[in-house]
């Protein structure tokens, strides 16, 4: 199904998503596409000794259609500063599950508390180059709900509109290195920002499951 042929909506999200559950191993994860034409000591980079991590993916609905929420990150901290990225962190001891895990870091980098958030379902655990398994949780979210940003951890937070994430033809072909090794990756221009890195890969996973 072309994305923009298709009807996006919430109830298409909830419909696509609604069986959909974590992994029973949050560190076990699926490479992102063309992965398979890195080098072995990458793809080996990327799935061993991971820790388990979570990102909400909001999703709000606006009179001009589905948006989603994405946060720049502080340009202080020490990984991945400066990016883009969703809200979310790595799975505390005291976490119950992943879920918990990215409800609860959304809450405290942008101020979405958990009850306001209709958990919708989850993708694939994602590999970061920083030793992270992050699996994205789709949520919905009020269009009236406040943020409050954690000025430590996010810079900024902004709304791109979902259709535009999900249509290929706003993917730009680019390039990074891995381990020394430069490998390709997918990345996105919308307003002055730059979503790339495992964000991108999140997005162009997303766009699958809802369309492939």
């Amino acid at each position: 199904m072309s994305v923009l042929n298709a009807s996006l909506s919430l109830s298409l999200i909830r419909e696509r998503f609604r069986d959909t559950a974590p992994g029973d191993d949050p560190t076990k994860v699926a490479l992102p596409r063309g992965a398979r034409s890195w080098p072995a000591a990458v793809r080996r980079q990327l799935s061993t000794d991971l820790k388990p991590a979570g990102v909400l993916i909001p999703i709000t609905e606006r009179a001009s259609g589905l948006s989603v929420l994405l946060t720049e990150r502080s340009a202080e901290l020490t990984l991945h500063a400066g990016q883009v990225s969703f809200p979310g962190g790595r799975m505390e001891p005291d976490d119950p599950d992943i879920r918990h895990t990215a409800l609860r870091e959304a809450h405290e980098e942008v101020g979405i508390p958990p009850d306001r958030v209709e958990v919708a379902g989850y993708l694939k655990a994602m590999p970061t180059i920083t030793g992270y398994a992050v699996t994205p949780v789709i949520g919905i979210v009020d269009a009236g709900q406040p943020l409050t940003l954690d000025p430590i951890e996010v810079e900024v937070a902004f709304e791109v509109p979902l259709k535009f994430l999900l249509d290929p033809a706003n993917e730009r072909a680019a390039m990074r290195e891995v381990g020394g090794v430069p490998v390709p990756i997918i990345e996105f221009r919308y307003g002055g920002h730059r979503i790339w890195g495992a964000t991108g890969s999140m997005l162009v996973a997303l766009r699958n499951f809802l369309f492939l």
